[in-house]
């Protein structure tokens, strides 16, 4: 395998290279030890090495690296060594120690002639030893050998000499790796491993597979072009967590349609054909079969007696391309190794092979579980007919089990086999066509979460309609559609469909079809702004649905009535409805209505203020949608995004980012709906790349909840930026996005527009210190019309109604800020804003107070305004919010508030915050400090605010100058000579 690029980043391996540097650190203070690195091919060995390599020659180390070479059984002795030595002959730093041990010299001339005879290889031996120790006395070293399971016999022997003889008494390092995969069972290696690992100043590190997230962070930051989340996707679920797969599959992007690109097949089937013929007859047979293939039915396909197929087993398990499973069976041990042996089949051998599997499924008599398989056989061996009802039959199971991903796959695999089928070979009855499997296969999309699709399947079945077609299905087609535009807030066209839908068929006689096209209609009307219109045809539809006894309908539209009508979900008339439509639809097992209540009666409590009691509905939600296989349907999203949110605003942070890195790692096509309030937390922890990751959520086609989340976090960072113009920016364009075809503009607006008032603020103020009436006039009109912005979402909201405790109080911050511009800080105003926050928002609650105290210390109210930022202070340390804990010291210090802790006098610095100083006076970077420290970056963040607070310093040079005078430190002597 080449050498990794020194370009190529290096991602999810900050534990291994922490370990790894501290290891170093000590070598360097003279306590050396040996790492043995071991990983499969490609995994980033050498990427880790060579990072680590580059920090150690920061550190002043010398880096010697040498390498093994696979030369078949008769390689060339002490290969690695002979490499080193070359590099440190070519040092003139070490020719004395080079002088001193004549005898390792002939490595560099003769070959392995010197060391043919016991004395002359101990003479060898110790005097490689002695070099090394010498060497290091001169410059801490790190040895690192690559690729041991290449090494020859004499460089084994060489390496348990110096790692068993004491050579690790020196200022030295020895990193030696080796691919696990490689290690078979009579692998000469493994002995060497066993000794050398038993040696107290050995240890080994294993670098196992990249996580999914980290092989999708890698794969976007080897790829400047955008790519699409599908094209990530398949790559990460293909590299299986391997970092040279994931280059090689990126690569391909362009020029492959699935298969194994040619150089990684060639890699791949390396290790293949070094088999016997059998042992490779019998992983092509299991290749056909899939990653996993159970020994009786690999036995009867490849037809070899049984100790034959034994004894082929044994070997490809000893090489390590397959693994045994505690079930009786066997897996390749890597995806895209099966792929290529795969790839390498005959296309005859492999119909004949698929067929022999569909064959051999079918009189195993498992019939259900295998039908996937059988249709995924059927269909590679050309038998169409049987694939396509085997295809119909694995999406009755997948319906059965909740599985609606796979039941939308199996359905869409029938389609496209639908036309190559005749007739006469089709499945006959049960009301199956092509029309209402498309139907079927869009309700399968809307349910798992994918919405553009469902819109795209149901937009097929109807120009799938006939002239003749019966009015009923062709209805059902239309109010499918019409709901499936809704959930992706094409509203003026769902209406349309709605109201053909309702169009064709009459309320009396009553009918199923009638009912569910009303109550579709009845949603779509709501959201175009027909609210008369929404009620009207609600209540008559749920006296229709009542009478036809269809318990889901009336749940369904018992929820549209309490969201529509009087005080909407927040209210009790609201609140009770929603109850009633939750044991409606409960009890007729309708699962998707039964989340739709569960997600408005949790939002009802959120929007009143409750969070308490919105958690509980939350959680039942999430526990039937898991229940029902629904996880990425529409509603679960919401609710999962709504928890988390809720832990943001009770400031449980470090709980919300585990959930959120837990629900990504579960729903990974979930989006802005999991990340979304982790970023909020990651931008006020001070993580300004939190505005970066919320830009690529834009990315692609247009997504609601994407572009709110983005909306927040980009206005908020411009905000913290103070960056006023960038703030108002963002804060229109997500608003204009946002606005529904009705005009109605969205909740958030109110949020948006408090958040870039307070940048506005800012910029105001500024301005009319200056002296800048035009500039002030500038930002004083653009709050009118934030402002503006603001009062009116909150009073309106998105249905006429007032918003609730979370909006009102958005609104009071606004206010508060408004005035700040107009006229400066009012305490009254900011008091009224940290009350309206009381309702849970920890955060915002802290924020407000900030001001607040600002706004005391204007009005000549020290006492109460260093009450008020000690508050500020707790709360932002125990939320770890840097930027909020940097401003509420800046006021400290600007306002002289002497009677809050550690404000004016000088507290003792810790021993850490002295290193931290140190390293601060060497103009060191938060991250290069938490490098050198082995500190997070942000930790070493609030180690540098802690010391400015202390000190009574404005900025890092502030502090340093501080310290030099009041000789807290001294300066560096100087490396010039």
């Amino acid at each position: 395998m080449p050498q990794a690029s020194s370009v190529t980043p290096v991602v999810g391996r900050d534990a291994e290279l922490t370990r790894l540097s501290a290891v170093l650190e000590r070598a360097r203070a003279g306590e050396a030890r040996a790492v043995l690195i071991a990983g499969d091919a490609g995994v980033g060995k050498t990427r880790v090495l060579d990072e680590v390599g580059g920090r150690a020659a920061e550190a002043g180390m010398t880096v010697v690296t040498g390498h093994c070479v696979d030369l078949g059984d008769v390689g060339l002795p002490y290969l690695p060594f002979t490499e080193i030595l070359g590099v440190l002959a070519a040092d003139e730093r070490f020719a004395s120690a080079l002088a001193a041990h004549p005898v390792v010299e002939r490595l560099l001339g003769a070959g392995s002639d010197s060391a043919r005879d016991v004395d002359g290889r101990l003479r060898l031996f110790e005097g490689m030893a002695g070099l090394l120790a010498d060497v290091a006395d001169v410059a801490p070293l790190l040895l690192v050998l690559e690729d041991l399971h290449w090494a020859d016999q004499s460089s084994r022997d060489l390496l348990r000499f110096l790692l068993g003889r004491g050579v690790l008494r020196h200022r030295l390092a020895v990193f030696a790796s080796y691919r696990a995969d490689d290690l078979h069972r009579r692998h000469p290696l493994r002995p060497l491993l066993a000794e050398l690992i038993r040696l107290p100043a050995v240890e080994r590190l294993e670098l196992r597979p990249l996580g999914d997230s980290d092989v999708a962070r890698l794969v976007r930051q080897l790829e400047r072009r955008p790519l699409t989340e599908a094209t990530v996707r398949r790559i990460v679920e293909r590299a299986e967590g391997n970092a040279f797969y994931a280059e090689e599959l990126l690569a391909a992007t362009d020029t492959e349609s699935g298969g194994v690109p040619s150089g990684l097949a060639d890699v791949l089937l390396i290790r293949f054909e070094q088999l016997s013929d059998t042992a490779q007859q019998v992983l092509r047979t299991a290749a056909v079969a899939g990653r996993r293939v159970e020994h009786e039915l690999l036995r009867e396909a490849v037809g070899l007696p049984e100790e034959e197929l034994e004894s082929a087993l044994r070997e490809a398990v000893g090489r390590q391309l397959l693994v045994a499973g505690d079930d009786d069976t066997y897996s390749f041990r890597h995806a895209l190794a099966r792929e290529a042996v795969y790839a390498d089949l005959l296309p005859g051998e492999r119909a004949r092979l698929h067929g022999a599997f569909a064959r051999l499924l079918v009189g195993q008599g498992r019939a259900a579980e295998s039908a996937a398989e059988r249709a995924h056989h059927y269909r590679e061996s050309h038998d169409l007919a049987e694939a396509l009802t085997a295809s119909l039959e694995a999406a009755d199971h997948a319906q059965r089990v909740g599985a609606p991903a796979e039941e939308q796959r199996h359905l869409e695999a029938a389609l496209d086999l639908w036309p190559a089928v005749g007739a006469e070979a089709r499945p006959s009855g049960g009301g199956v066509d092509r029309v209402t499997l498309t139907l079927r296969a869009s309700a399968a999309a809307a349910h798992a979460g994918e919405l553009h699709r469902a819109v795209s399947l149901a937009r097929s079945a109807l120009a799938e309609l006939g002239q003749d077609a019966d009015s009923e299905l062709a209805a059902r087609v239309r109010y499918t559609l019409a709901g499936n535009l809704l959930s992706v807030d094409s509203l003026t066209a769902a209406f349309a469909y709605s109201s053909e839908a309702l169009a064709m068929i009459p309320e009396d006689p009553p009918s199923r079809t009638w009912v569910w096209a009303a109550a579709t209609h009845a949603m779509a009307a709501r959201h175009v702004g027909g609210n008369e219109t929404a009620l009207r045809v609600a209540r008559r539809a749920l006296g229709v649905a009542e009478e036809l006894r269809m318990t889901d309908a009336q749940a369904d539209l018992l929820i549209s009535l309490a969201v529509f009508d009087g005080g909407g979900r927040r209210g009790p008339e609201g609140r009770e409805r929603l109850l009633r439509a939750r044991e409606l639809a409960r009890s007729s097992g309708n699962a998707a209505v039964e989340l739709r209540a569960l997600f408005n009666l949790a939002m009802g409590y959120y929007e009143s203020g409750a969070l308490a009691e919105c958690v509980p509905w939350l959680t039942e939600g999430l526990d039937r949608a898991r229940r029902a296989g629904l996880l990425s349907s529409p509603y679960p999203l919401e609710m999962r995004y709504l928890r988390l949110v809720v832990l943001h605003v009770l400031g449980r942070w470090d709980e919300c980012v585990r959930a959120a890195a837990a629900d990504a790692e579960l729903l990974p096509a979930a989006g802005a709906y999991t990340v979304g309030p982790a970023l909020y937390v990651a931008l006020a922890r001070g993580d300004m790349t939190a505005a970066d990751r919320a830009s690529a959520l834009l990315e692609g086609p247009f997504d609601w909840m994407a572009t709110l989340v983005a909306g927040i976090v980009l206005t908020d960072a411009a905000a913290l930026r103070r960056d006023p113009g960038d703030a108002v920016r963002w804060t229109r364009s997500t608003v204009a996005a946002l606005t529904d075809e009705a005009g109605a503009r969205p909740d958030v607006a109110v949020r948006l527009a408090a958040l870039a008032l307070s940048a506005v603020a800012d910029a105001a103020a500024e301005a009319r210190s200056a002296g800048d009436e035009a500039t002030t006039r500038r930002w004083t009109d653009t709050a009118a019309e934030l402002v503006e912005l603001a009062r009116t979402t909150a009073t309106h909201a998105e249905h006429g109604t007032p918003q609730g405790p979370e909006g009102q109080a958005w609104l009071a911050r606004a206010e508060a800020e408004w005035i700040r511009v107009v006229s400066g800080p009012d305490a009254e105003a900011w008091s009224q804003a940290l009350t309206a926050f009381g309702f849970g928002d920890v955060y915002e609650q802290a924020r407000c107070r900030l001001r607040y105290a600002e706004a005391l210390v204007a009005a000549g109210r020290r006492e109460e305004a260093a009450a008020e930022a000690r508050e500020v202070r707790e709360t932002a340390d125990r939320l770890g919010a840097t930027p909020l804990r940097e401003q509420v010291d800046s006021l400290v210090r600007r306002g002289r508030l002497a009677d809050t802790p550690d404000a004016d006098e000088r507290a003792v610095l810790t021993a850490r915050e002295q290193e931290v100083l140190r390293l601060l006076a060497l103009g060191r970077s938060n991250r290069q400090i938490g490098e050198e420290l082995f500190i997070t970056g942000k930790t070493a963040s609030v180690h540098v605010s802690n010391i400015l607070a202390k000190l009574g310093a404005s900025s890092r040079g502030e502090a340093v100058a501080i310290a030099y005078r009041e000789g807290l430190i001294t300066p560096e002597p100087s490396a010039s000579g």
